[in-house]
């Protein structure tokens, strides 16, 4: 039994405010403002005048004011995230993001301004010495000369974000936060997650009977949470329009620094290897002795091995991996347990899922658990914390350039995942254990591959649909959802009636709009850094340790070539889905073994 209480794995974000509590909050956010206003006078009309010297200097006071408004929105935002439901919190993060966008508003003129230079000024500019960590930022904040507005209506833009498309993010999340499901086995309703997780039962009743109380649970909101859907599709249908993007997804991709031509290229790839995942579930068919899974069958545990892990267990497993590859990662991680950067419990009022939050290179990373003491937990505590050392690796970088594009933000949290799941395979002989093991390794790949380039369809068809339909009624929406699942699935998998309101609690949807395929686009890349791992062995570490360090310094490609990979080879995709395929061979190996000894 473990020493220590899941439920006194709470994060310390005092640190964030110098112990001031909100009262810092203000403190930090009048200093921005003061700073930000001073920084307008100097330079507001006269960026096109600066030197090289200037420049740098500017970036230097640019940067002190972001990790000022930083650690106010990240200390807001994540009491936020552990209790939706307190209105003095929820005030408090309004009140962030209402003063958040009036600084940003008044520093709006420097992006306009640096991107309207001369390219031969720009390119001058740049060479200067002292951009070390704001120079890839420059460069690739001018690609968005095609898409920016007047300087008038971007701060409008700007000023009505707060009470327009922020306003409706954080209403969806704060009705999603508050859903409660009654199940059967259970005298009080329980939050969302605990509800999902009952799907991995080896029970087929349970798991229907789950699926038939979380579909209740949504129907009470549904309708407002389709009318928030459906504002938030127009509202960035709008935007779109007046940046002139070509598609809804081109703003994604040009934040992502990747073409609309490659996404393309990663989700044709994906899409025909569709049958990957249908010929597992066929095969799970045969492992449950049902004719055909339904939805709520994809993620049930295929033999009777998910044991509970304590927390103490978890952490020293998944800290024992990260040492054996390298004590640097080993050290970063142990930083997140001894320093209280950790949330671990299910709370009412709680965020459900998973995260990590960078905060900002002055202060350290923070992780957001909901702890259901399952073999999965495992492997998501590993995933937060591959994200956490990427972000920890990287503030040395700054504040311009510790984010990678999404496009890599799975890398080093997929890395991690893959890690930890290779030494509980090591500990494991029992072969319907083994099994368990690699049917969870294999779907944890067709749930960040192809169910969200699923995902990625349904997103395409829905806001297509909105720009030529008007408002989306809830069975249209259900519908498209429908629609995407069933393309995947095929004949292995049903897709019930229930099942056409699940979309409605996924954040990605309503939050970061265009989000999703850059799962499977980390995925694939994770796989094939861990690939190289394999094939390289001791050397390829440093390599690793290199391109995580970088942060968003370079280009997706460049910080690819680190580690030895071409993104820009047309047959990049094929390669990563070739390493799922082999997942699944040793998931259908492990299979046969244990129908043999049926």
């Amino acid at each position: 039994m473990s020493s220590t209480a899941v439920e006194s794995v709470a994060w310390n974000l005092e640190p964030l405010v110098g112990g001031e509590g909100p009262a810092g909050v203000d403190r930090q956010l009048d200093e921005a403002a003061e700073r930000a206003d001073a920084f307008a006078v100097a330079h507001a009309g006269k960026v096109a005048a600066l030197e090289g010297p200037d420049l740098v200097a500017a970036m230097d006071e640019l940067a002190g004011i972001s990790e000022l408004i930083g650690l106010a929105y990240s200390y807001a935002s994540l009491q936020f995230s552990v209790d939706t439901a307190d209105p003095a919190i929820g005030a408090l993060m309004q009140r962030v993001q209402e003063r958040a966008t009036g600084i940003e508003t008044t520093l709006q003129f420097f992006e306009l301004e640096w991107a309207a230079l001369d390219d031969a000024l720009a390119d001058q500019l740049l060479a200067t010495e002292g951009l070390d960590k704001s120079r890839h930022h420059l460069a690739t904040a001018r690609r968005y000369r095609p898409h920016l507005l007047s300087e008038p209506e971007e701060k409008i833009l700007t000023e009505k974000s707060v009470t327009g498309s922020g306003a409706w993010t954080r209403l969806f999340s704060e009705l999603t936060s508050a859903i409660e499901v009654k199940l059967a086995d259970s005298d009080e309703p329980v939050a969302l997650d605990v509800a999902l997780s009952k799907l991995y039962d080896p029970d087929r009743e349970v798991r229907a009977a789950t699926q038939q109380a979380v579909t209740d649970a949504l129907e009470p909101g549904l309708r407002t949470r389709a009318f928030i859907f459906n504002t938030l599709l127009a509202d960035k249908a709008t935007d779109d329009r007046l940046r002139n993007f070509d598609s809804w997804l081109s703003g994604r991709n040009l934040a992502n620094e990747a073409s609309d031509e490659s996404v393309q290229a990663l989700i044709d790839a994906v899409k025909g290897a569709y049958e990957l995942p249908r010929r597992w579930y066929r095969l799970k068919a045969k492992l449950l002795g049902i004719d055909r899974l339904a939805d709520y069958d994809r993620m049930a545990a295929v033999a009777q091995s998910d044991e509970d892990y304590e927390w103490d267990h978890a952490r020293d497993l998944v800290l024992a991996s990260f040492n054996d590859f390298s004590p640097v990662l080993g050290d970063a991680a142990q930083e997140f347990f001894d320093g209280n950067y950790i949330d671990a419990p299910v709370r009412p009022g709680k965020r459900g899922g998973a995260f990590c939050a960078y905060t900002v290179p002055g202060a350290h990373p923070y992780v957001l658990l909901n702890w259901t003491h399952k073999r999965r937990d495992v492997l998501t505590l590993a995933h937060e914390l591959g994200h956490g050392l990427h972000a920890s690796l990287a503030r040395p970088r700054g504040v311009f350039e510790q984010h990678t594009p999404l496009t890599l933000a799975e890398t080093a949290s997929v890395f991690g995942e893959t890690l930890v799941f290779g030494k509980l395979l090591d500990q494991t002989t029992d072969p319907a254990s083994r099994l368990a093991l690699l049917a969870e390794n294999i779907e944890g790949s067709i749930a960040t591959v192809f169910r969200q380039v699923a995902m990625n369809q349904f997103e395409h068809a829905v806001h297509t649909a909105r720009r030529t339909e008007g408002e989306l009624s809830i069975p249209r929406i259900g519908e498209l959802w429908a629609g995407a699942q069933e393309e995947l699935l095929g004949d292995a998998v049903e897709v019930t009636e229930n099942y056409r309101s699940w979309w409605s609690y996924v954040p990605h949807f309503v939050g970061t709009p265009g989000y999703v395929y850059a799962y499977a686009y980390g995925q694939l890349l994770a796989l094939s850094v861990y690939g190289r791992y394999l094939e390289v062995g001791e050397p390829f570490v440093e390599d690793y340790i290199e391109m995580l360090s970088a942060g968003g310094s370079k280009s997706p490609e460049d910080l690819a070539a680190i580690a030895g990979l071409d993104l820009t080879d047309p047959g990049f995709w094929q390669s990563g889905l070739a390493l799922v395929e082999r997942q699944l061979a040793d998931a259908e190996a492990a299979a046969a073994e244990v129908l043999a000894e049926r």
